[in-house]
């Protein structure tokens, strides 16, 4: 059992947040912008607490329906699921499960709108102490509660991955580490890694330029963070500047780069740190507050990129009729590869999402392959792991476009926790997230 340091506030204050934060997940708004609402001497523990709850909430609500048929209000449901979730696997609670079943009693007690529920929720919570084993096993035959995912969700992995899915589904319900990507044009990894050890933080490398650190911390103690010299980004994700731009021209050529939904700038800063000062990216994105974020982001490594709040797809209102090299489309989609860093996904996520998006996917191939210059390239890309928005939707496009063709490059990553070696052997060495790549050429006119 790992028991948290002792909390500045009151477990109950805590768990009161959390309920709150789950029930707002519940209406459909993302786990981020609850915690937004949390009072920030709260949130670091609010958060650590929320996301163990969102990664049990499956078992919790299957043991809440043996605890009691009829479910309650959306607070009070939202407060004894978090409870549950939290207590429910004793070797792995992140407190005693009496103490935490006394404090969500306790916040009870202390919300005006839960005090009338306050027995109602001591009676199935000492109820659940006292018969614990006999209740998670009536619930262990149910897909949910075992695999903490929605049924349709572990359905569409069976059968788009029917030799990995219970590797994905694993991997999604541990907590993903801090990566790093080191930015290679000011030092090497290796002098990095050097000096956060003379720091005291140990790291492990993972992929071309990323590492690993063993703990996480504020960016604003890593050495190097201010300065530019490293950037937080998942090692998957770290693929998509290396692979679009390998081989793609002499390492001296001035090149015009798109990158189309590029908010928050991650792959973007990628890309100006991979390139040469001559070379020019735009990078686009529907949200002009998500755009500033990108300018912030280029500002901290010192580069710059023309940034525009644009409809990626609606090129007539931002294209100035120039042909790029190179466009990167880190395409919108059901983010279904990042559940590990943003477990509240795969709650606030519906099955007839994926082919809505999927159908968004397919516009944004279609309105920007023909800003792709004659052999160049564009790289398709999504934090997902469904094939309807992987390896369905590249097929599909080189089906429908004779002048595409699908170059050598990585197909359908599988999310992979604590990993020092590939585990799944198709899959990058280390820890990473799921992702798909698809790199397509241009042929030159007959």
């Amino acid at each position: 059992m790992s028991e948290h340091k002792p909390a500045s506030v009151p477990l109950w204050q805590q768990l009161q947040a959390v309920a709150q934060a789950l029930a707002q997940v519940r209406r459909g708004v993302s786990g981020t912008a609850a915690l937004e609402a949390v009072p920030s001497a709260l949130r670091p523990g609010v958060q650590a607490l929320l996301f163990q709850a969102l990664r049990q909430l499956g078992r919790a609500q299957a043991l809440r329906a043996q605890l009691a048929s009829r479910a309650p209000a959306p607070l009070p449901d939202a407060l004894l699921c978090t409870a549950l979730a939290l207590a429910w696997d004793p070797d792995n609670a992140p407190y005693e499960p009496h103490t935490l079943v006394n404090q969500a009693v306790e916040a009870a007690k202390n919300t005006r709108s839960l005090q009338m529920q306050a027995n109602f929720l001591n009676a199935c919570l000492r109820r659940f102490l006292r018969e614990r084993d006999a209740l998670v096993k009536a619930t262990d035959h149910e897909v949910q509660a075992q695999w903490n995912h929605p049924e349709w969700w572990v359905k569409r992995l069976q059968k788009d991955h029917p030799d990995h899915w219970q590797d994905i589904l694993r991997a999604n319900n541990q907590a993903a580490p801090m990566t790093w990507r080191v930015n290679t044009s000011r030092i090497s990894r290796e002098a990095l890694q050097a000096d956060w050890a003379n720091h005291g933080l140990q790291s492990q490398l993972v992929g071309e330029q990323g590492l690993v650190l063993t703990q996480a911390h504020s960016v604003r103690d890593i050495p190097g963070f201010a300065e530019g010299l490293c950037s937080v980004q998942d090692a998957a994700a770290q693929c998509a500047a290396q692979i679009l731009l390998k081989d793609l021209a002499p390492a001296d050529q001035a090149l015009r780069i798109l990158d189309a939904c590029a908010a928050p700038g991650g792959k973007t800063a990628h890309l100006l740190e991979l390139l040469n000062d001559k070379s020019e990216v735009t990078a686009l994105d529907i949200d002009s507050q998500r755009c500033e974020r990108i300018a912030q982001n280029l500002q901290r490594i010192g580069r710059t990129a023309k940034v525009v709040a644009a409809d990626a797809a609606l090129t007539k209102t931002w294209w100035d009729g120039q042909l790029f090299d190179a466009v990167l489309l880190d395409a919108p989609c059901t983010a279904s590869g990042i559940v590990r860093r943003h477990p509240d996904v795969r709650w606030l996520r519906r099955e007839a999402d994926i082919d809505k998006l999927a159908a968004i996917q397919k516009n944004l191939l279609k309105q920007l392959w023909p800003l792709v210059k004659p052999g160049g390239r564009l790289l398709y890309c999504t934090c997902s792991v469904f094939r309807a928005e992987g390896e369905n939707q590249a097929k599909t496009f080189v089906e429908h476009n004779t002048n595409a063709r699908l170059l050598p490059s990585l197909g359908h990553l599988r999310p992979q926790s604590g990993a020092t070696t590939a585990v799944l052997t198709d899959n990058l060495q280390g820890d990473h997230d799921g992702f798909y790549y698809a790199l397509l050429e241009k042929l030159p006119a007959p």
